[in-house]
């Protein structure tokens, strides 16, 4: 019997003055797996992106924006510059991606 595979979301998030920040996942077990971060912001060095998706891979749902901030944060090494975008700013893409903003009506 084949195993579905998990249901990817994806969360977006346009930091005020700053940059678009997007998360995209999967939801297995009630954690976050399967983690790819992307946007327009800039991570110095570069290679250091996969940091901030390690960071948020294995996180619990349902999600608490305070803890994953903390988690994200933390992950960020001191010799690395995040710019035009926050911890607290990917975690809110992974929320949207838990939970979509219902659509605005049409007039």
């Amino acid at each position: 019997m084949a195993v579905a595979s998990p249901e990817r979301r994806r969360g977006v998030y346009k930091v005020p003055g700053g940059k678009l920040v997007a998360v995209e996942f999967a939801v297995l077990d009630n954690r976050l797996h399967e983690v790819v971060v992307t946007g327009d912001f800039f991570l110095y060095p570069e290679e250091a992106l996969p940091v901030l998706a390690f960071a948020i891979e294995g996180a619990p749902v349902p999600l608490d924006r305070e803890a994953l901030t903390a988690r994200i944060a933390s992950a960020i090494p001191d010799d690395v510059e995040l710019v035009g975008a926050t911890p607290e700013a990917l975690a809110i893409a992974v929320e949207r991606g838990l939970h979509p903003p219902e659509p605005e009506p049409v007039p």
